[in-house]
């Protein structure tokens, strides 16, 4: 498959031919990131399942299901290539609560926002305050942060802890929005989208992966800030495509292509394309950027904005084949 794509103008809608959205997606998207996947994913999955286990969110109704078709280890495979066993077991942990946590919350949250106070409160309690846990999901999060605390040092955990809250405010404003009378504005949609895309919280991790700590210039430094953005921004963008007719069926509203359709009053195949445009530009954007600081950078930045985009390669990847966008292989758009 070839991995770089022209980006295209904007197509009339009445000359996009029929055909499924993987095909449309894969036409226009510029993924210039090979396929690779690690080593140790096997021993991740394994892992993933007998913690799901031991903290008991597998007993929960659901979760085993769900784990089966997101598989957390692929995607974090995909994501982490050259992570060492220790690292890509810790991300699988974490894409495996997230992806919990965050369908429990829409589950929650879909008509009363409010309903979602006491799970969010406990999880911001633990991440702020080291409260004891008194839930299942409490009890996950509180054992995924001991984790991080033995991985990582003092400062990245706090980095971690501190995006992980951003990441908990985020399912709240998307509950209200999804309850909201009136449609969202685009800019609004993927604001919230930003927080709770999830993503940011593993850049902590991309660092504790490297030799070193990087220094206080490299992590603060404006152009790394931008590329941390943009890295979760087209992470998460990318998965929104795959999902788009899952989430148009469910009457979603927080996702990039929906956005493009509700502010174009367009068909789903040109908001797929326009929601690709963006995309594209986020990702060279990346690579423009990336290229300017790698000179000014020590080893471990080099290896912390690579962890950055394999983000983007991974989840691109990932959503192609996981059985949560089965329908994006179907489904023929017209």
């Amino acid at each position: 498959m070839s991995t770089t794509h022209e980006e295209r103008a904007p197509v009339a809608q009445d000359v996009l031919p029929a055909s499924p959205l993987v095909e449309l997606i894969d036409t226009h998207l510029y993924m210039p990131y090979p396929f690779r996947r690690n080593p140790h994913e096997p021993a991740a999955a394994a892992g993933v399942d007998a913690w799901l286990r031991t903290t008991g969110l597998s007993d929960e109704p659901g979760v085993a299901a769900m784990i089966s078709h997101t598989r957390p280890a692929e995607l974090a495979s995909y994501n982490s290539p050259d992570a060492d066993p220790g690292i890509l077991q810790l991300v699988a942990h974490q894409i495996a609560y997230q992806f919990v946590f965050d369908d429990r919350a829409e589950e929650v949250g879909r008509h009363r926002p409010g309903r979602l106070l006491p799970m969010l409160g406990e999880s911001i309690a633990i991440l702020r305050d080291d409260a004891p846990p008194g839930t299942p999901l409490g009890a996950a999060l509180s054992d995924l942060y001991r984790q991080v605390r033995e991985r990582c040092t003092p400062a990245q955990a706090a980095r971690w802890a501190w995006k992980s809250r951003e990441y908990v405010h985020g399912l709240l404003y998307e509950a209200v929005a999804q309850t909201h009378p009136s449609p969202l504005r685009s800019g609004l949609c993927t604001s919230i989208r930003s927080l709770t895309a999830g993503v940011e919280p593993f850049h902590p991790l991309c660092e504790a992966a490297q030799p070193c700590e990087l220094t206080s210039e490299e992590l603060h430094h404006p152009l790394m800030r931008r590329l941390s953005r943009l890295s979760a921004d087209a992470a998460v963008w990318i998965p929104d495509l795959f999902s788009a007719v899952k989430e148009q069926r469910a009457g979603q509203m927080i996702n990039l292509a929906l956005a493009y359709q509700r502010a174009h009053q367009c068909p789903l195949p040109v908001a797929v394309t326009l929601a690709i445009q963006q995309i594209n530009r986020t990702i060279r954007e990346f690579e423009r950027l990336h290229a300017e600081i790698a000179p000014e950078l020590s080893p471990s930045g080099v290896g912390y904005v690579d962890g950055m985009a394999g983000w983007i390669r991974g989840c691109y990847y990932w959503s192609r084949t996981v059985p949560r966008y089965a329908d994006a292989a179907t489904e023929v758009l017209r």
